[in-house]
């Protein structure tokens, strides 16, 4: 039971800076997918619509955490499964997303 709890309570702790970066949608500022990342003032034309679009990219990214972890708590072993997926596949799929939303507003 206690591992269960502390999957649980690791996806959420993964799911909450999706969430808060995914309500930076009305700055001025784009959205940055790498830390770090300065280039995207010069590259994004139309910054609004930009980060609504990165911004739902995280909030879906942060509800796949979140529903990963209530699903950890019932079924560890699909979680553990889901995670690994998230966490691999997942992320290229999220990468390849982020390249098609960026060739959109550049």
């Amino acid at each position: 039971m206690v591992g269960r709890i502390v999957g649980m309570a690791s996806l959420f702790l993964c799911a909450f800076p999706f969430f808060i970066m995914s309500m930076n949608k009305e700055s001025s500022e784009p959205i940055n997918f790498w830390s770090g990342d300065t280039s995207l003032k010069d590259k994004v034309k139309d910054v609004k619509g930009y980060n609504m679009e990165i911004a739902g990219l995280y909030k879906k990214c942060g509800l796949f955490f979140f529903l990963t972890g209530i699903i950890t708590a019932i079924f560890p072993i699909v979680g553990m499964i889901l995670t690994i997926l998230g966490c691999s596949v997942g992320i290229y799929f999220v990468y390849r997303v982020y390249m098609k939303i960026l060739k959109k507003y550049s």
